[in-house]
């Protein structure tokens, strides 16, 4: 029954990181939505303090951690980590490439604790998914969805940035891009129920993942004590 649980909580933890796995995968957003202008730089990232409802405050590191081609396109590694009370360090770690408009996952990659790095098939995820409910898939542009405010300068704990604000078009949120800020852009996004605020950059980015992942094997998960 623990290994059961551990299973579940692992699950869970890949799910409230990734929004763009759970449009693919059919699973209700547990975290904050990461949106805004996709320009992915290996090496570079952010640090955010985000806060909703559900989980209140905590940090949330993103970065671009190497580029790879897989079945033909190519692809960054998008990492993202954060530390949970419960289960210590989750880092997840995915090749996104850009499909048309929307992003698209390739392969994906998790890490919780002291645990191995384990890669879970696509196929894996894509039976996960039917037992939750299929959101509508985002552009990687959060500017195909929004309407331009104009320019404001904005102060974060980051830094005072010049940004291009906008504003989702059913006017539920509004984001704050610059260029100086990798992979997203991102420096302010607020809405009803969530928000994120830049706490640093990062350069010279390094993976977190410790060792070499293996093929993700529920059945040998629930063998273990």
């Amino acid at each position: 029954m623990k290994r059961i649980l551990y299973f579940g909580t692992i699950m869970l933890c890949v799910f409230a990181l990734t929004q763009i796995a759970a449009a693919q995968m059919g699973m209700r957003m547990r975290g904050p939505s990461v949106r805004g202008v996709w320009a992915p730089v290996v090496g570079t990232g952010a640090v955010y303090q985000t806060e909703n409802q559900r989980e209140g405050k905590r940090e949330m590191e993103m970065t671009i951690v190497g580029a790879e081609t897989s079945e033909g396109k190519p692809g960054h590694w998008l990492e993202m980590a954060f530390k949970s009370p419960n289960e210590g360090q989750m880092v997840v770690r995915q090749l996104m490439a850009l499909n048309i408009k929307q992003m698209q996952i390739l392969r994906m990659v998790f890490q919780q604790g002291n645990e191995e790095p384990v890669e879970m098939s696509m196929e894996m995820m894509g039976m996960m998914g039917q037992m939750g409910q299929q959101p509508k898939p985002q552009n990687a542009d959060i500017r195909e969805d929004a309407e331009r405010v104009g320019v404001e300068s904005v102060t974060v704990p980051g830094g005072t940035f010049e940004c291009e604000h906008w504003r989702s078009k059913d006017k539920s949120s509004d984001f704050w891009i610059s260029d100086k800020v990798a992979p997203y852009g991102l420096v302010k996004m607020i809405s009803k129920d969530e928000s994120m605020t830049l706490l640093r950059v990062i350069t010279n980015a390094k993976t977190k993942i410790r060792g070499t992942p293996r093929k993700f094997d529920p059945a040998e998960m629930m063998r273990r004590p």
